[in-house]
């Protein structure tokens, strides 16, 4: 027979915020989109990512039960922000403390609904809670260090008959913080769910980044971009997978090219002009097909 845990002591300190469903926009935090935070790969990885760039510094770690979270779990961070935003713009109260379905998760970042889909759900809560992260960002004191996991705890309530009711998830306040801050939060396309390759996933977020909608874009030279990745693949792959990439211009919104200067390759990337009628209709759900 199932029996619920007692509230931990912070679960008792918040109040709780149900989501709320529906067709909302997409919004993903802008440090998460900056920096290597999440395995770019669909195989258990428990290297550690250590980075370090002028000042600031970032440190993953996983357990080998579980791994590291990967980019696909960070889609559950997405939708939190996207609740956590839409809420706070609302003039709704909102919380760390979060109450919702794995059917609305699901659906919210275009997966399936199976009870295949369901276990993957819980597994990538298992992986965003066991993953510990430190880091200087956003830290007064460069020294400070701030460790947190994606997840503080997360629990699936039942009925008495074993049956799932819902989730209940506590985020950090490190990342609550961040979506909190109009300024560190973007929308993002929701093409991006569709997606499979967690390099390309990881490119459209830094792209989406610092591309933005500049008509003039932006570029990084490849080693730059290997830097952050966070990848474990050497630069050889790393550049080859991105060569690919630029070939099958899968990233929604925006054109890559690849351009060489002073003896490096880098990525330049820009906005594709949207026709007005087609952003019109695209609002309104209705999406136009060319049939030349």
């Amino acid at each position: 027979m199932y029996r619920e845990h007692p509230p931990s002591a912070e679960r008792t300190q918040l109040e709780l915020f149900r989501s709320v469903p529906g067709d909302l926009a997409p919004r993903d935090a802008q440090d998460l989109m900056t920096w290597p935070f999440f395995s770019l790969a669909k195989s258990k990885r428990i290297t550690p990512i250590d980075f370090r760039m002028g000042q600031t510094w970032i440190s993953v770690e996983a357990v080998p039960e579980h791994g590291m979270a990967t980019i696909w779990d960070a889609d559950v961070l997405i939708w939190a922000a996207s609740q956590i935003v839409e809420a706070r713009d609302a003039g709704r109260p909102t919380s760390r403390l979060m109450a919702t379905t794995p059917h609305e998760i699901l659906t919210f970042v275009g997966r399936g609904t199976s009870v295949r889909d369901y276990d993957r759900l819980k597994a990538a809560l298992d992986r965003l809670q066991s993953t510990t992260v430190a880091t200087s960002i956003r830290q007064p004191h460069q020294r400070r260090r701030h460790r947190f996991s994606w997840i503080n705890e997360w629990k699936e309530r039942l009925d008495g008959a074993g049956r799932p009711r819902g989730l209940e998830l506590i985020v950090p306040d490190w990342f609550y913080a961040g979506v909190l801050d109009r300024a560190l939060v973007l929308t993002i396309d929701p093409a991006y769910f569709g997606l499979t390759g967690g390099l390309e996933r990881w490119l459209y977020r830094i792209v989406r980044k610092h591309g933005g909608h500049q008509s003039g874009g932006w570029s990084f030279d490849l080693p730059h971009l290997h830097r952050k990745s966070g990848a474990l693949s050497p630069f050889k792959r790393f550049a080859f997978e991105l060569r690919a990439i630029v070939r099958r211009q899968p990233l929604p919104g925006y054109v890559l090219t690849l351009e060489h200067a002073l003896g490096r390759e880098r990525l330049s990337f820009a906005p594709i002009p949207v026709d007005p009628f087609d952003a019109a209709m695209r609002r309104v759900g209705i999406r136009l097909v060319d049939k030349s």
